[in-house]
């Protein structure tokens, strides 16, 4: 086995199981690892710290894998860590047709590995050298511990590329996934009534199919909405209006840069049976909030759940602007004492940062926001302490005046 050492001062995230080794931070390496190999990662004084998985092309040289010098990355290990990653959402699956994220990457002990569930099917993402050698062990694990009628990739492809991976989508094992399947989110205890049926689309939505770590913060947020107007912003395909038309929201507008995105929408507000009057807006929304403002139109309640503004640390800055401009935008078209459910996705732009934008917002806006929950990935997607990383979505509801 190759061996790593790593430069003084570069050993204390390591003793303290942060899964990351930067390229920058190794003094030497003894030996020729291959892409996905099995690496011993040493202090610069000798003793033995972690093992992990080698990848040569990207700037995570090594990503950790175990603590314990006993414990080889072998297929015992992989399949010992898919089950316990399996057994640990256990109590979150309600049924056979519920959607959830299975296995998520380092917050499990299983760098670049991400699978969901959706009902009989599971949807994997490769993302490291470790795993992409590991392919055929992984498909092998989860068919046995699962039992899928269908194992299918979505690989992201900007990760895999800084990862020196070709891009890798299609049918892995058993059968294809139709073009939409009907699936039951994360029950959450707290949301009034049945929770609504997704409308999934695994070969073409969004991310795995869709976005699932917001399944626990749509249903908060529609506690906020019975009887409002509400203006959902980044709509993509509805959730967030059908949770709120299902608690009684009073009308719903709909906005996405995606015409394929809001006929989901509208299939999924008409497959359950809401009944508030629903408007649906193809457009890009810093324009269509600066129309509104124009026009003057005011709503009872917002949604901002906008993509990923910053990829990497130069565009922390222009994004922290994107977030400010949406957010004071949308309490100018609130009306006072409306609801404001603002989020960010950007693991680079901090919970701290977040509400420093949405201060800065509220003061050009001229008006007094309070916070009133703060909110977080799903509990399918847990947070990991020694990696601060996995804590990557964080949300505000805010009343504002």
């Amino acid at each position: 086995m190759a061996t790593i050492t790593v430069r003084p001062g570069r050993e204390r995230p390591i003793v303290q199981r942060h899964p990351w080794v930067f390229s920058g931070a190794i003094a030497h390496v003894r030996g020729n690892p291959a892409d996905g190999d099995a690496v011993d990662v040493f202090g610069p004084g000798g003793e033995w710290l972690a093992r992990g998985l080698w990848s040569g092309a990207s700037q995570l040289r090594v990503r950790l894998a175990t603590w314990d010098a006993e414990q080889p990355l072998d297929w015992q290990w992989l399949r010992a860590g898919i089950a316990r990653a399996v057994e640990g959402r256990r109590h979150l699956l309600a049924g056979d047709d519920t959607a959830c994220r299975l296995i998520f990457s380092e917050s499990d002990g299983l760098p670049g590995l991400v699978v969901d569930r959706y009902g009989p099917f599971l949807v994997v993402q490769i993302s490291t050298q470790g795993m992409e050698v590991r392919r055929e062990q992984v498909v092998a694990a989860l068919s046995d511990l699962l039992s899928p009628r269908g194992i299918y990739e979505r690989g992201d492809a900007d990760t895999r590329e800084r990862e020196g991976l070709p891009p890798a989508e299609g049918l892995l094992w058993g059968e294809a996934p139709p073009e939409r399947l009907e699936l039951r989110p994360l029950a959450m205890p707290g949301y009034p009534g049945e929770p609504p049926r997704l409308l999934v689309d695994l070969r073409a939505g969004q991310k795995t199919g869709t976005y699932l770590d917001q399944a626990a913060n749509r249903a908060r947020v529609a506690a906020y909405c019975r009887g409002a107007e509400l203006l959902d912003c980044f709509c993509y395909s509805g959730g967030f209006g059908v949770y709120a038309g299902l608690a009684g929201a009073a009308r719903l507008t709909l906005v996405d840069s995606s015409a394929a995105a809001l006929e989901m929408a509208r299939a999924s507000l008409e497959h359950n049976s809401v009944a508030a009057p629903a408007e649906f807006v193809e457009g890009d929304v810093f324009r269509v909030l600066r129309e509104y403002r124009a026009a003057g139109r005011r709503f009872d309640a917002i949604v901002l759940d906008p993509p990923k503004f910053a990829h990497s640390q130069g565009q922390v800055e222009r994004a922290a602007r994107g977030y400010k401009d949406i957010n004071l935008l949308a309490m100018q078209l609130l009306r006072p004492g409306g609801t404001l459910a603002t989020f960010s996705c950007s693991g680079l732009v901090s919970p701290d940062l977040f509400q420093k934008i949405v201060f800065g917002a509220a003061v050009d806006a001229r008006r007094d926001v309070q916070i009133v929950e703060r909110l977080s990935q799903s509990p399918d997607h847990p947070i990991l302490l020694t990696y601060p990383e996995s804590e990557y979505l964080k949300g505000f509801v805010c009343r504002v005046w």
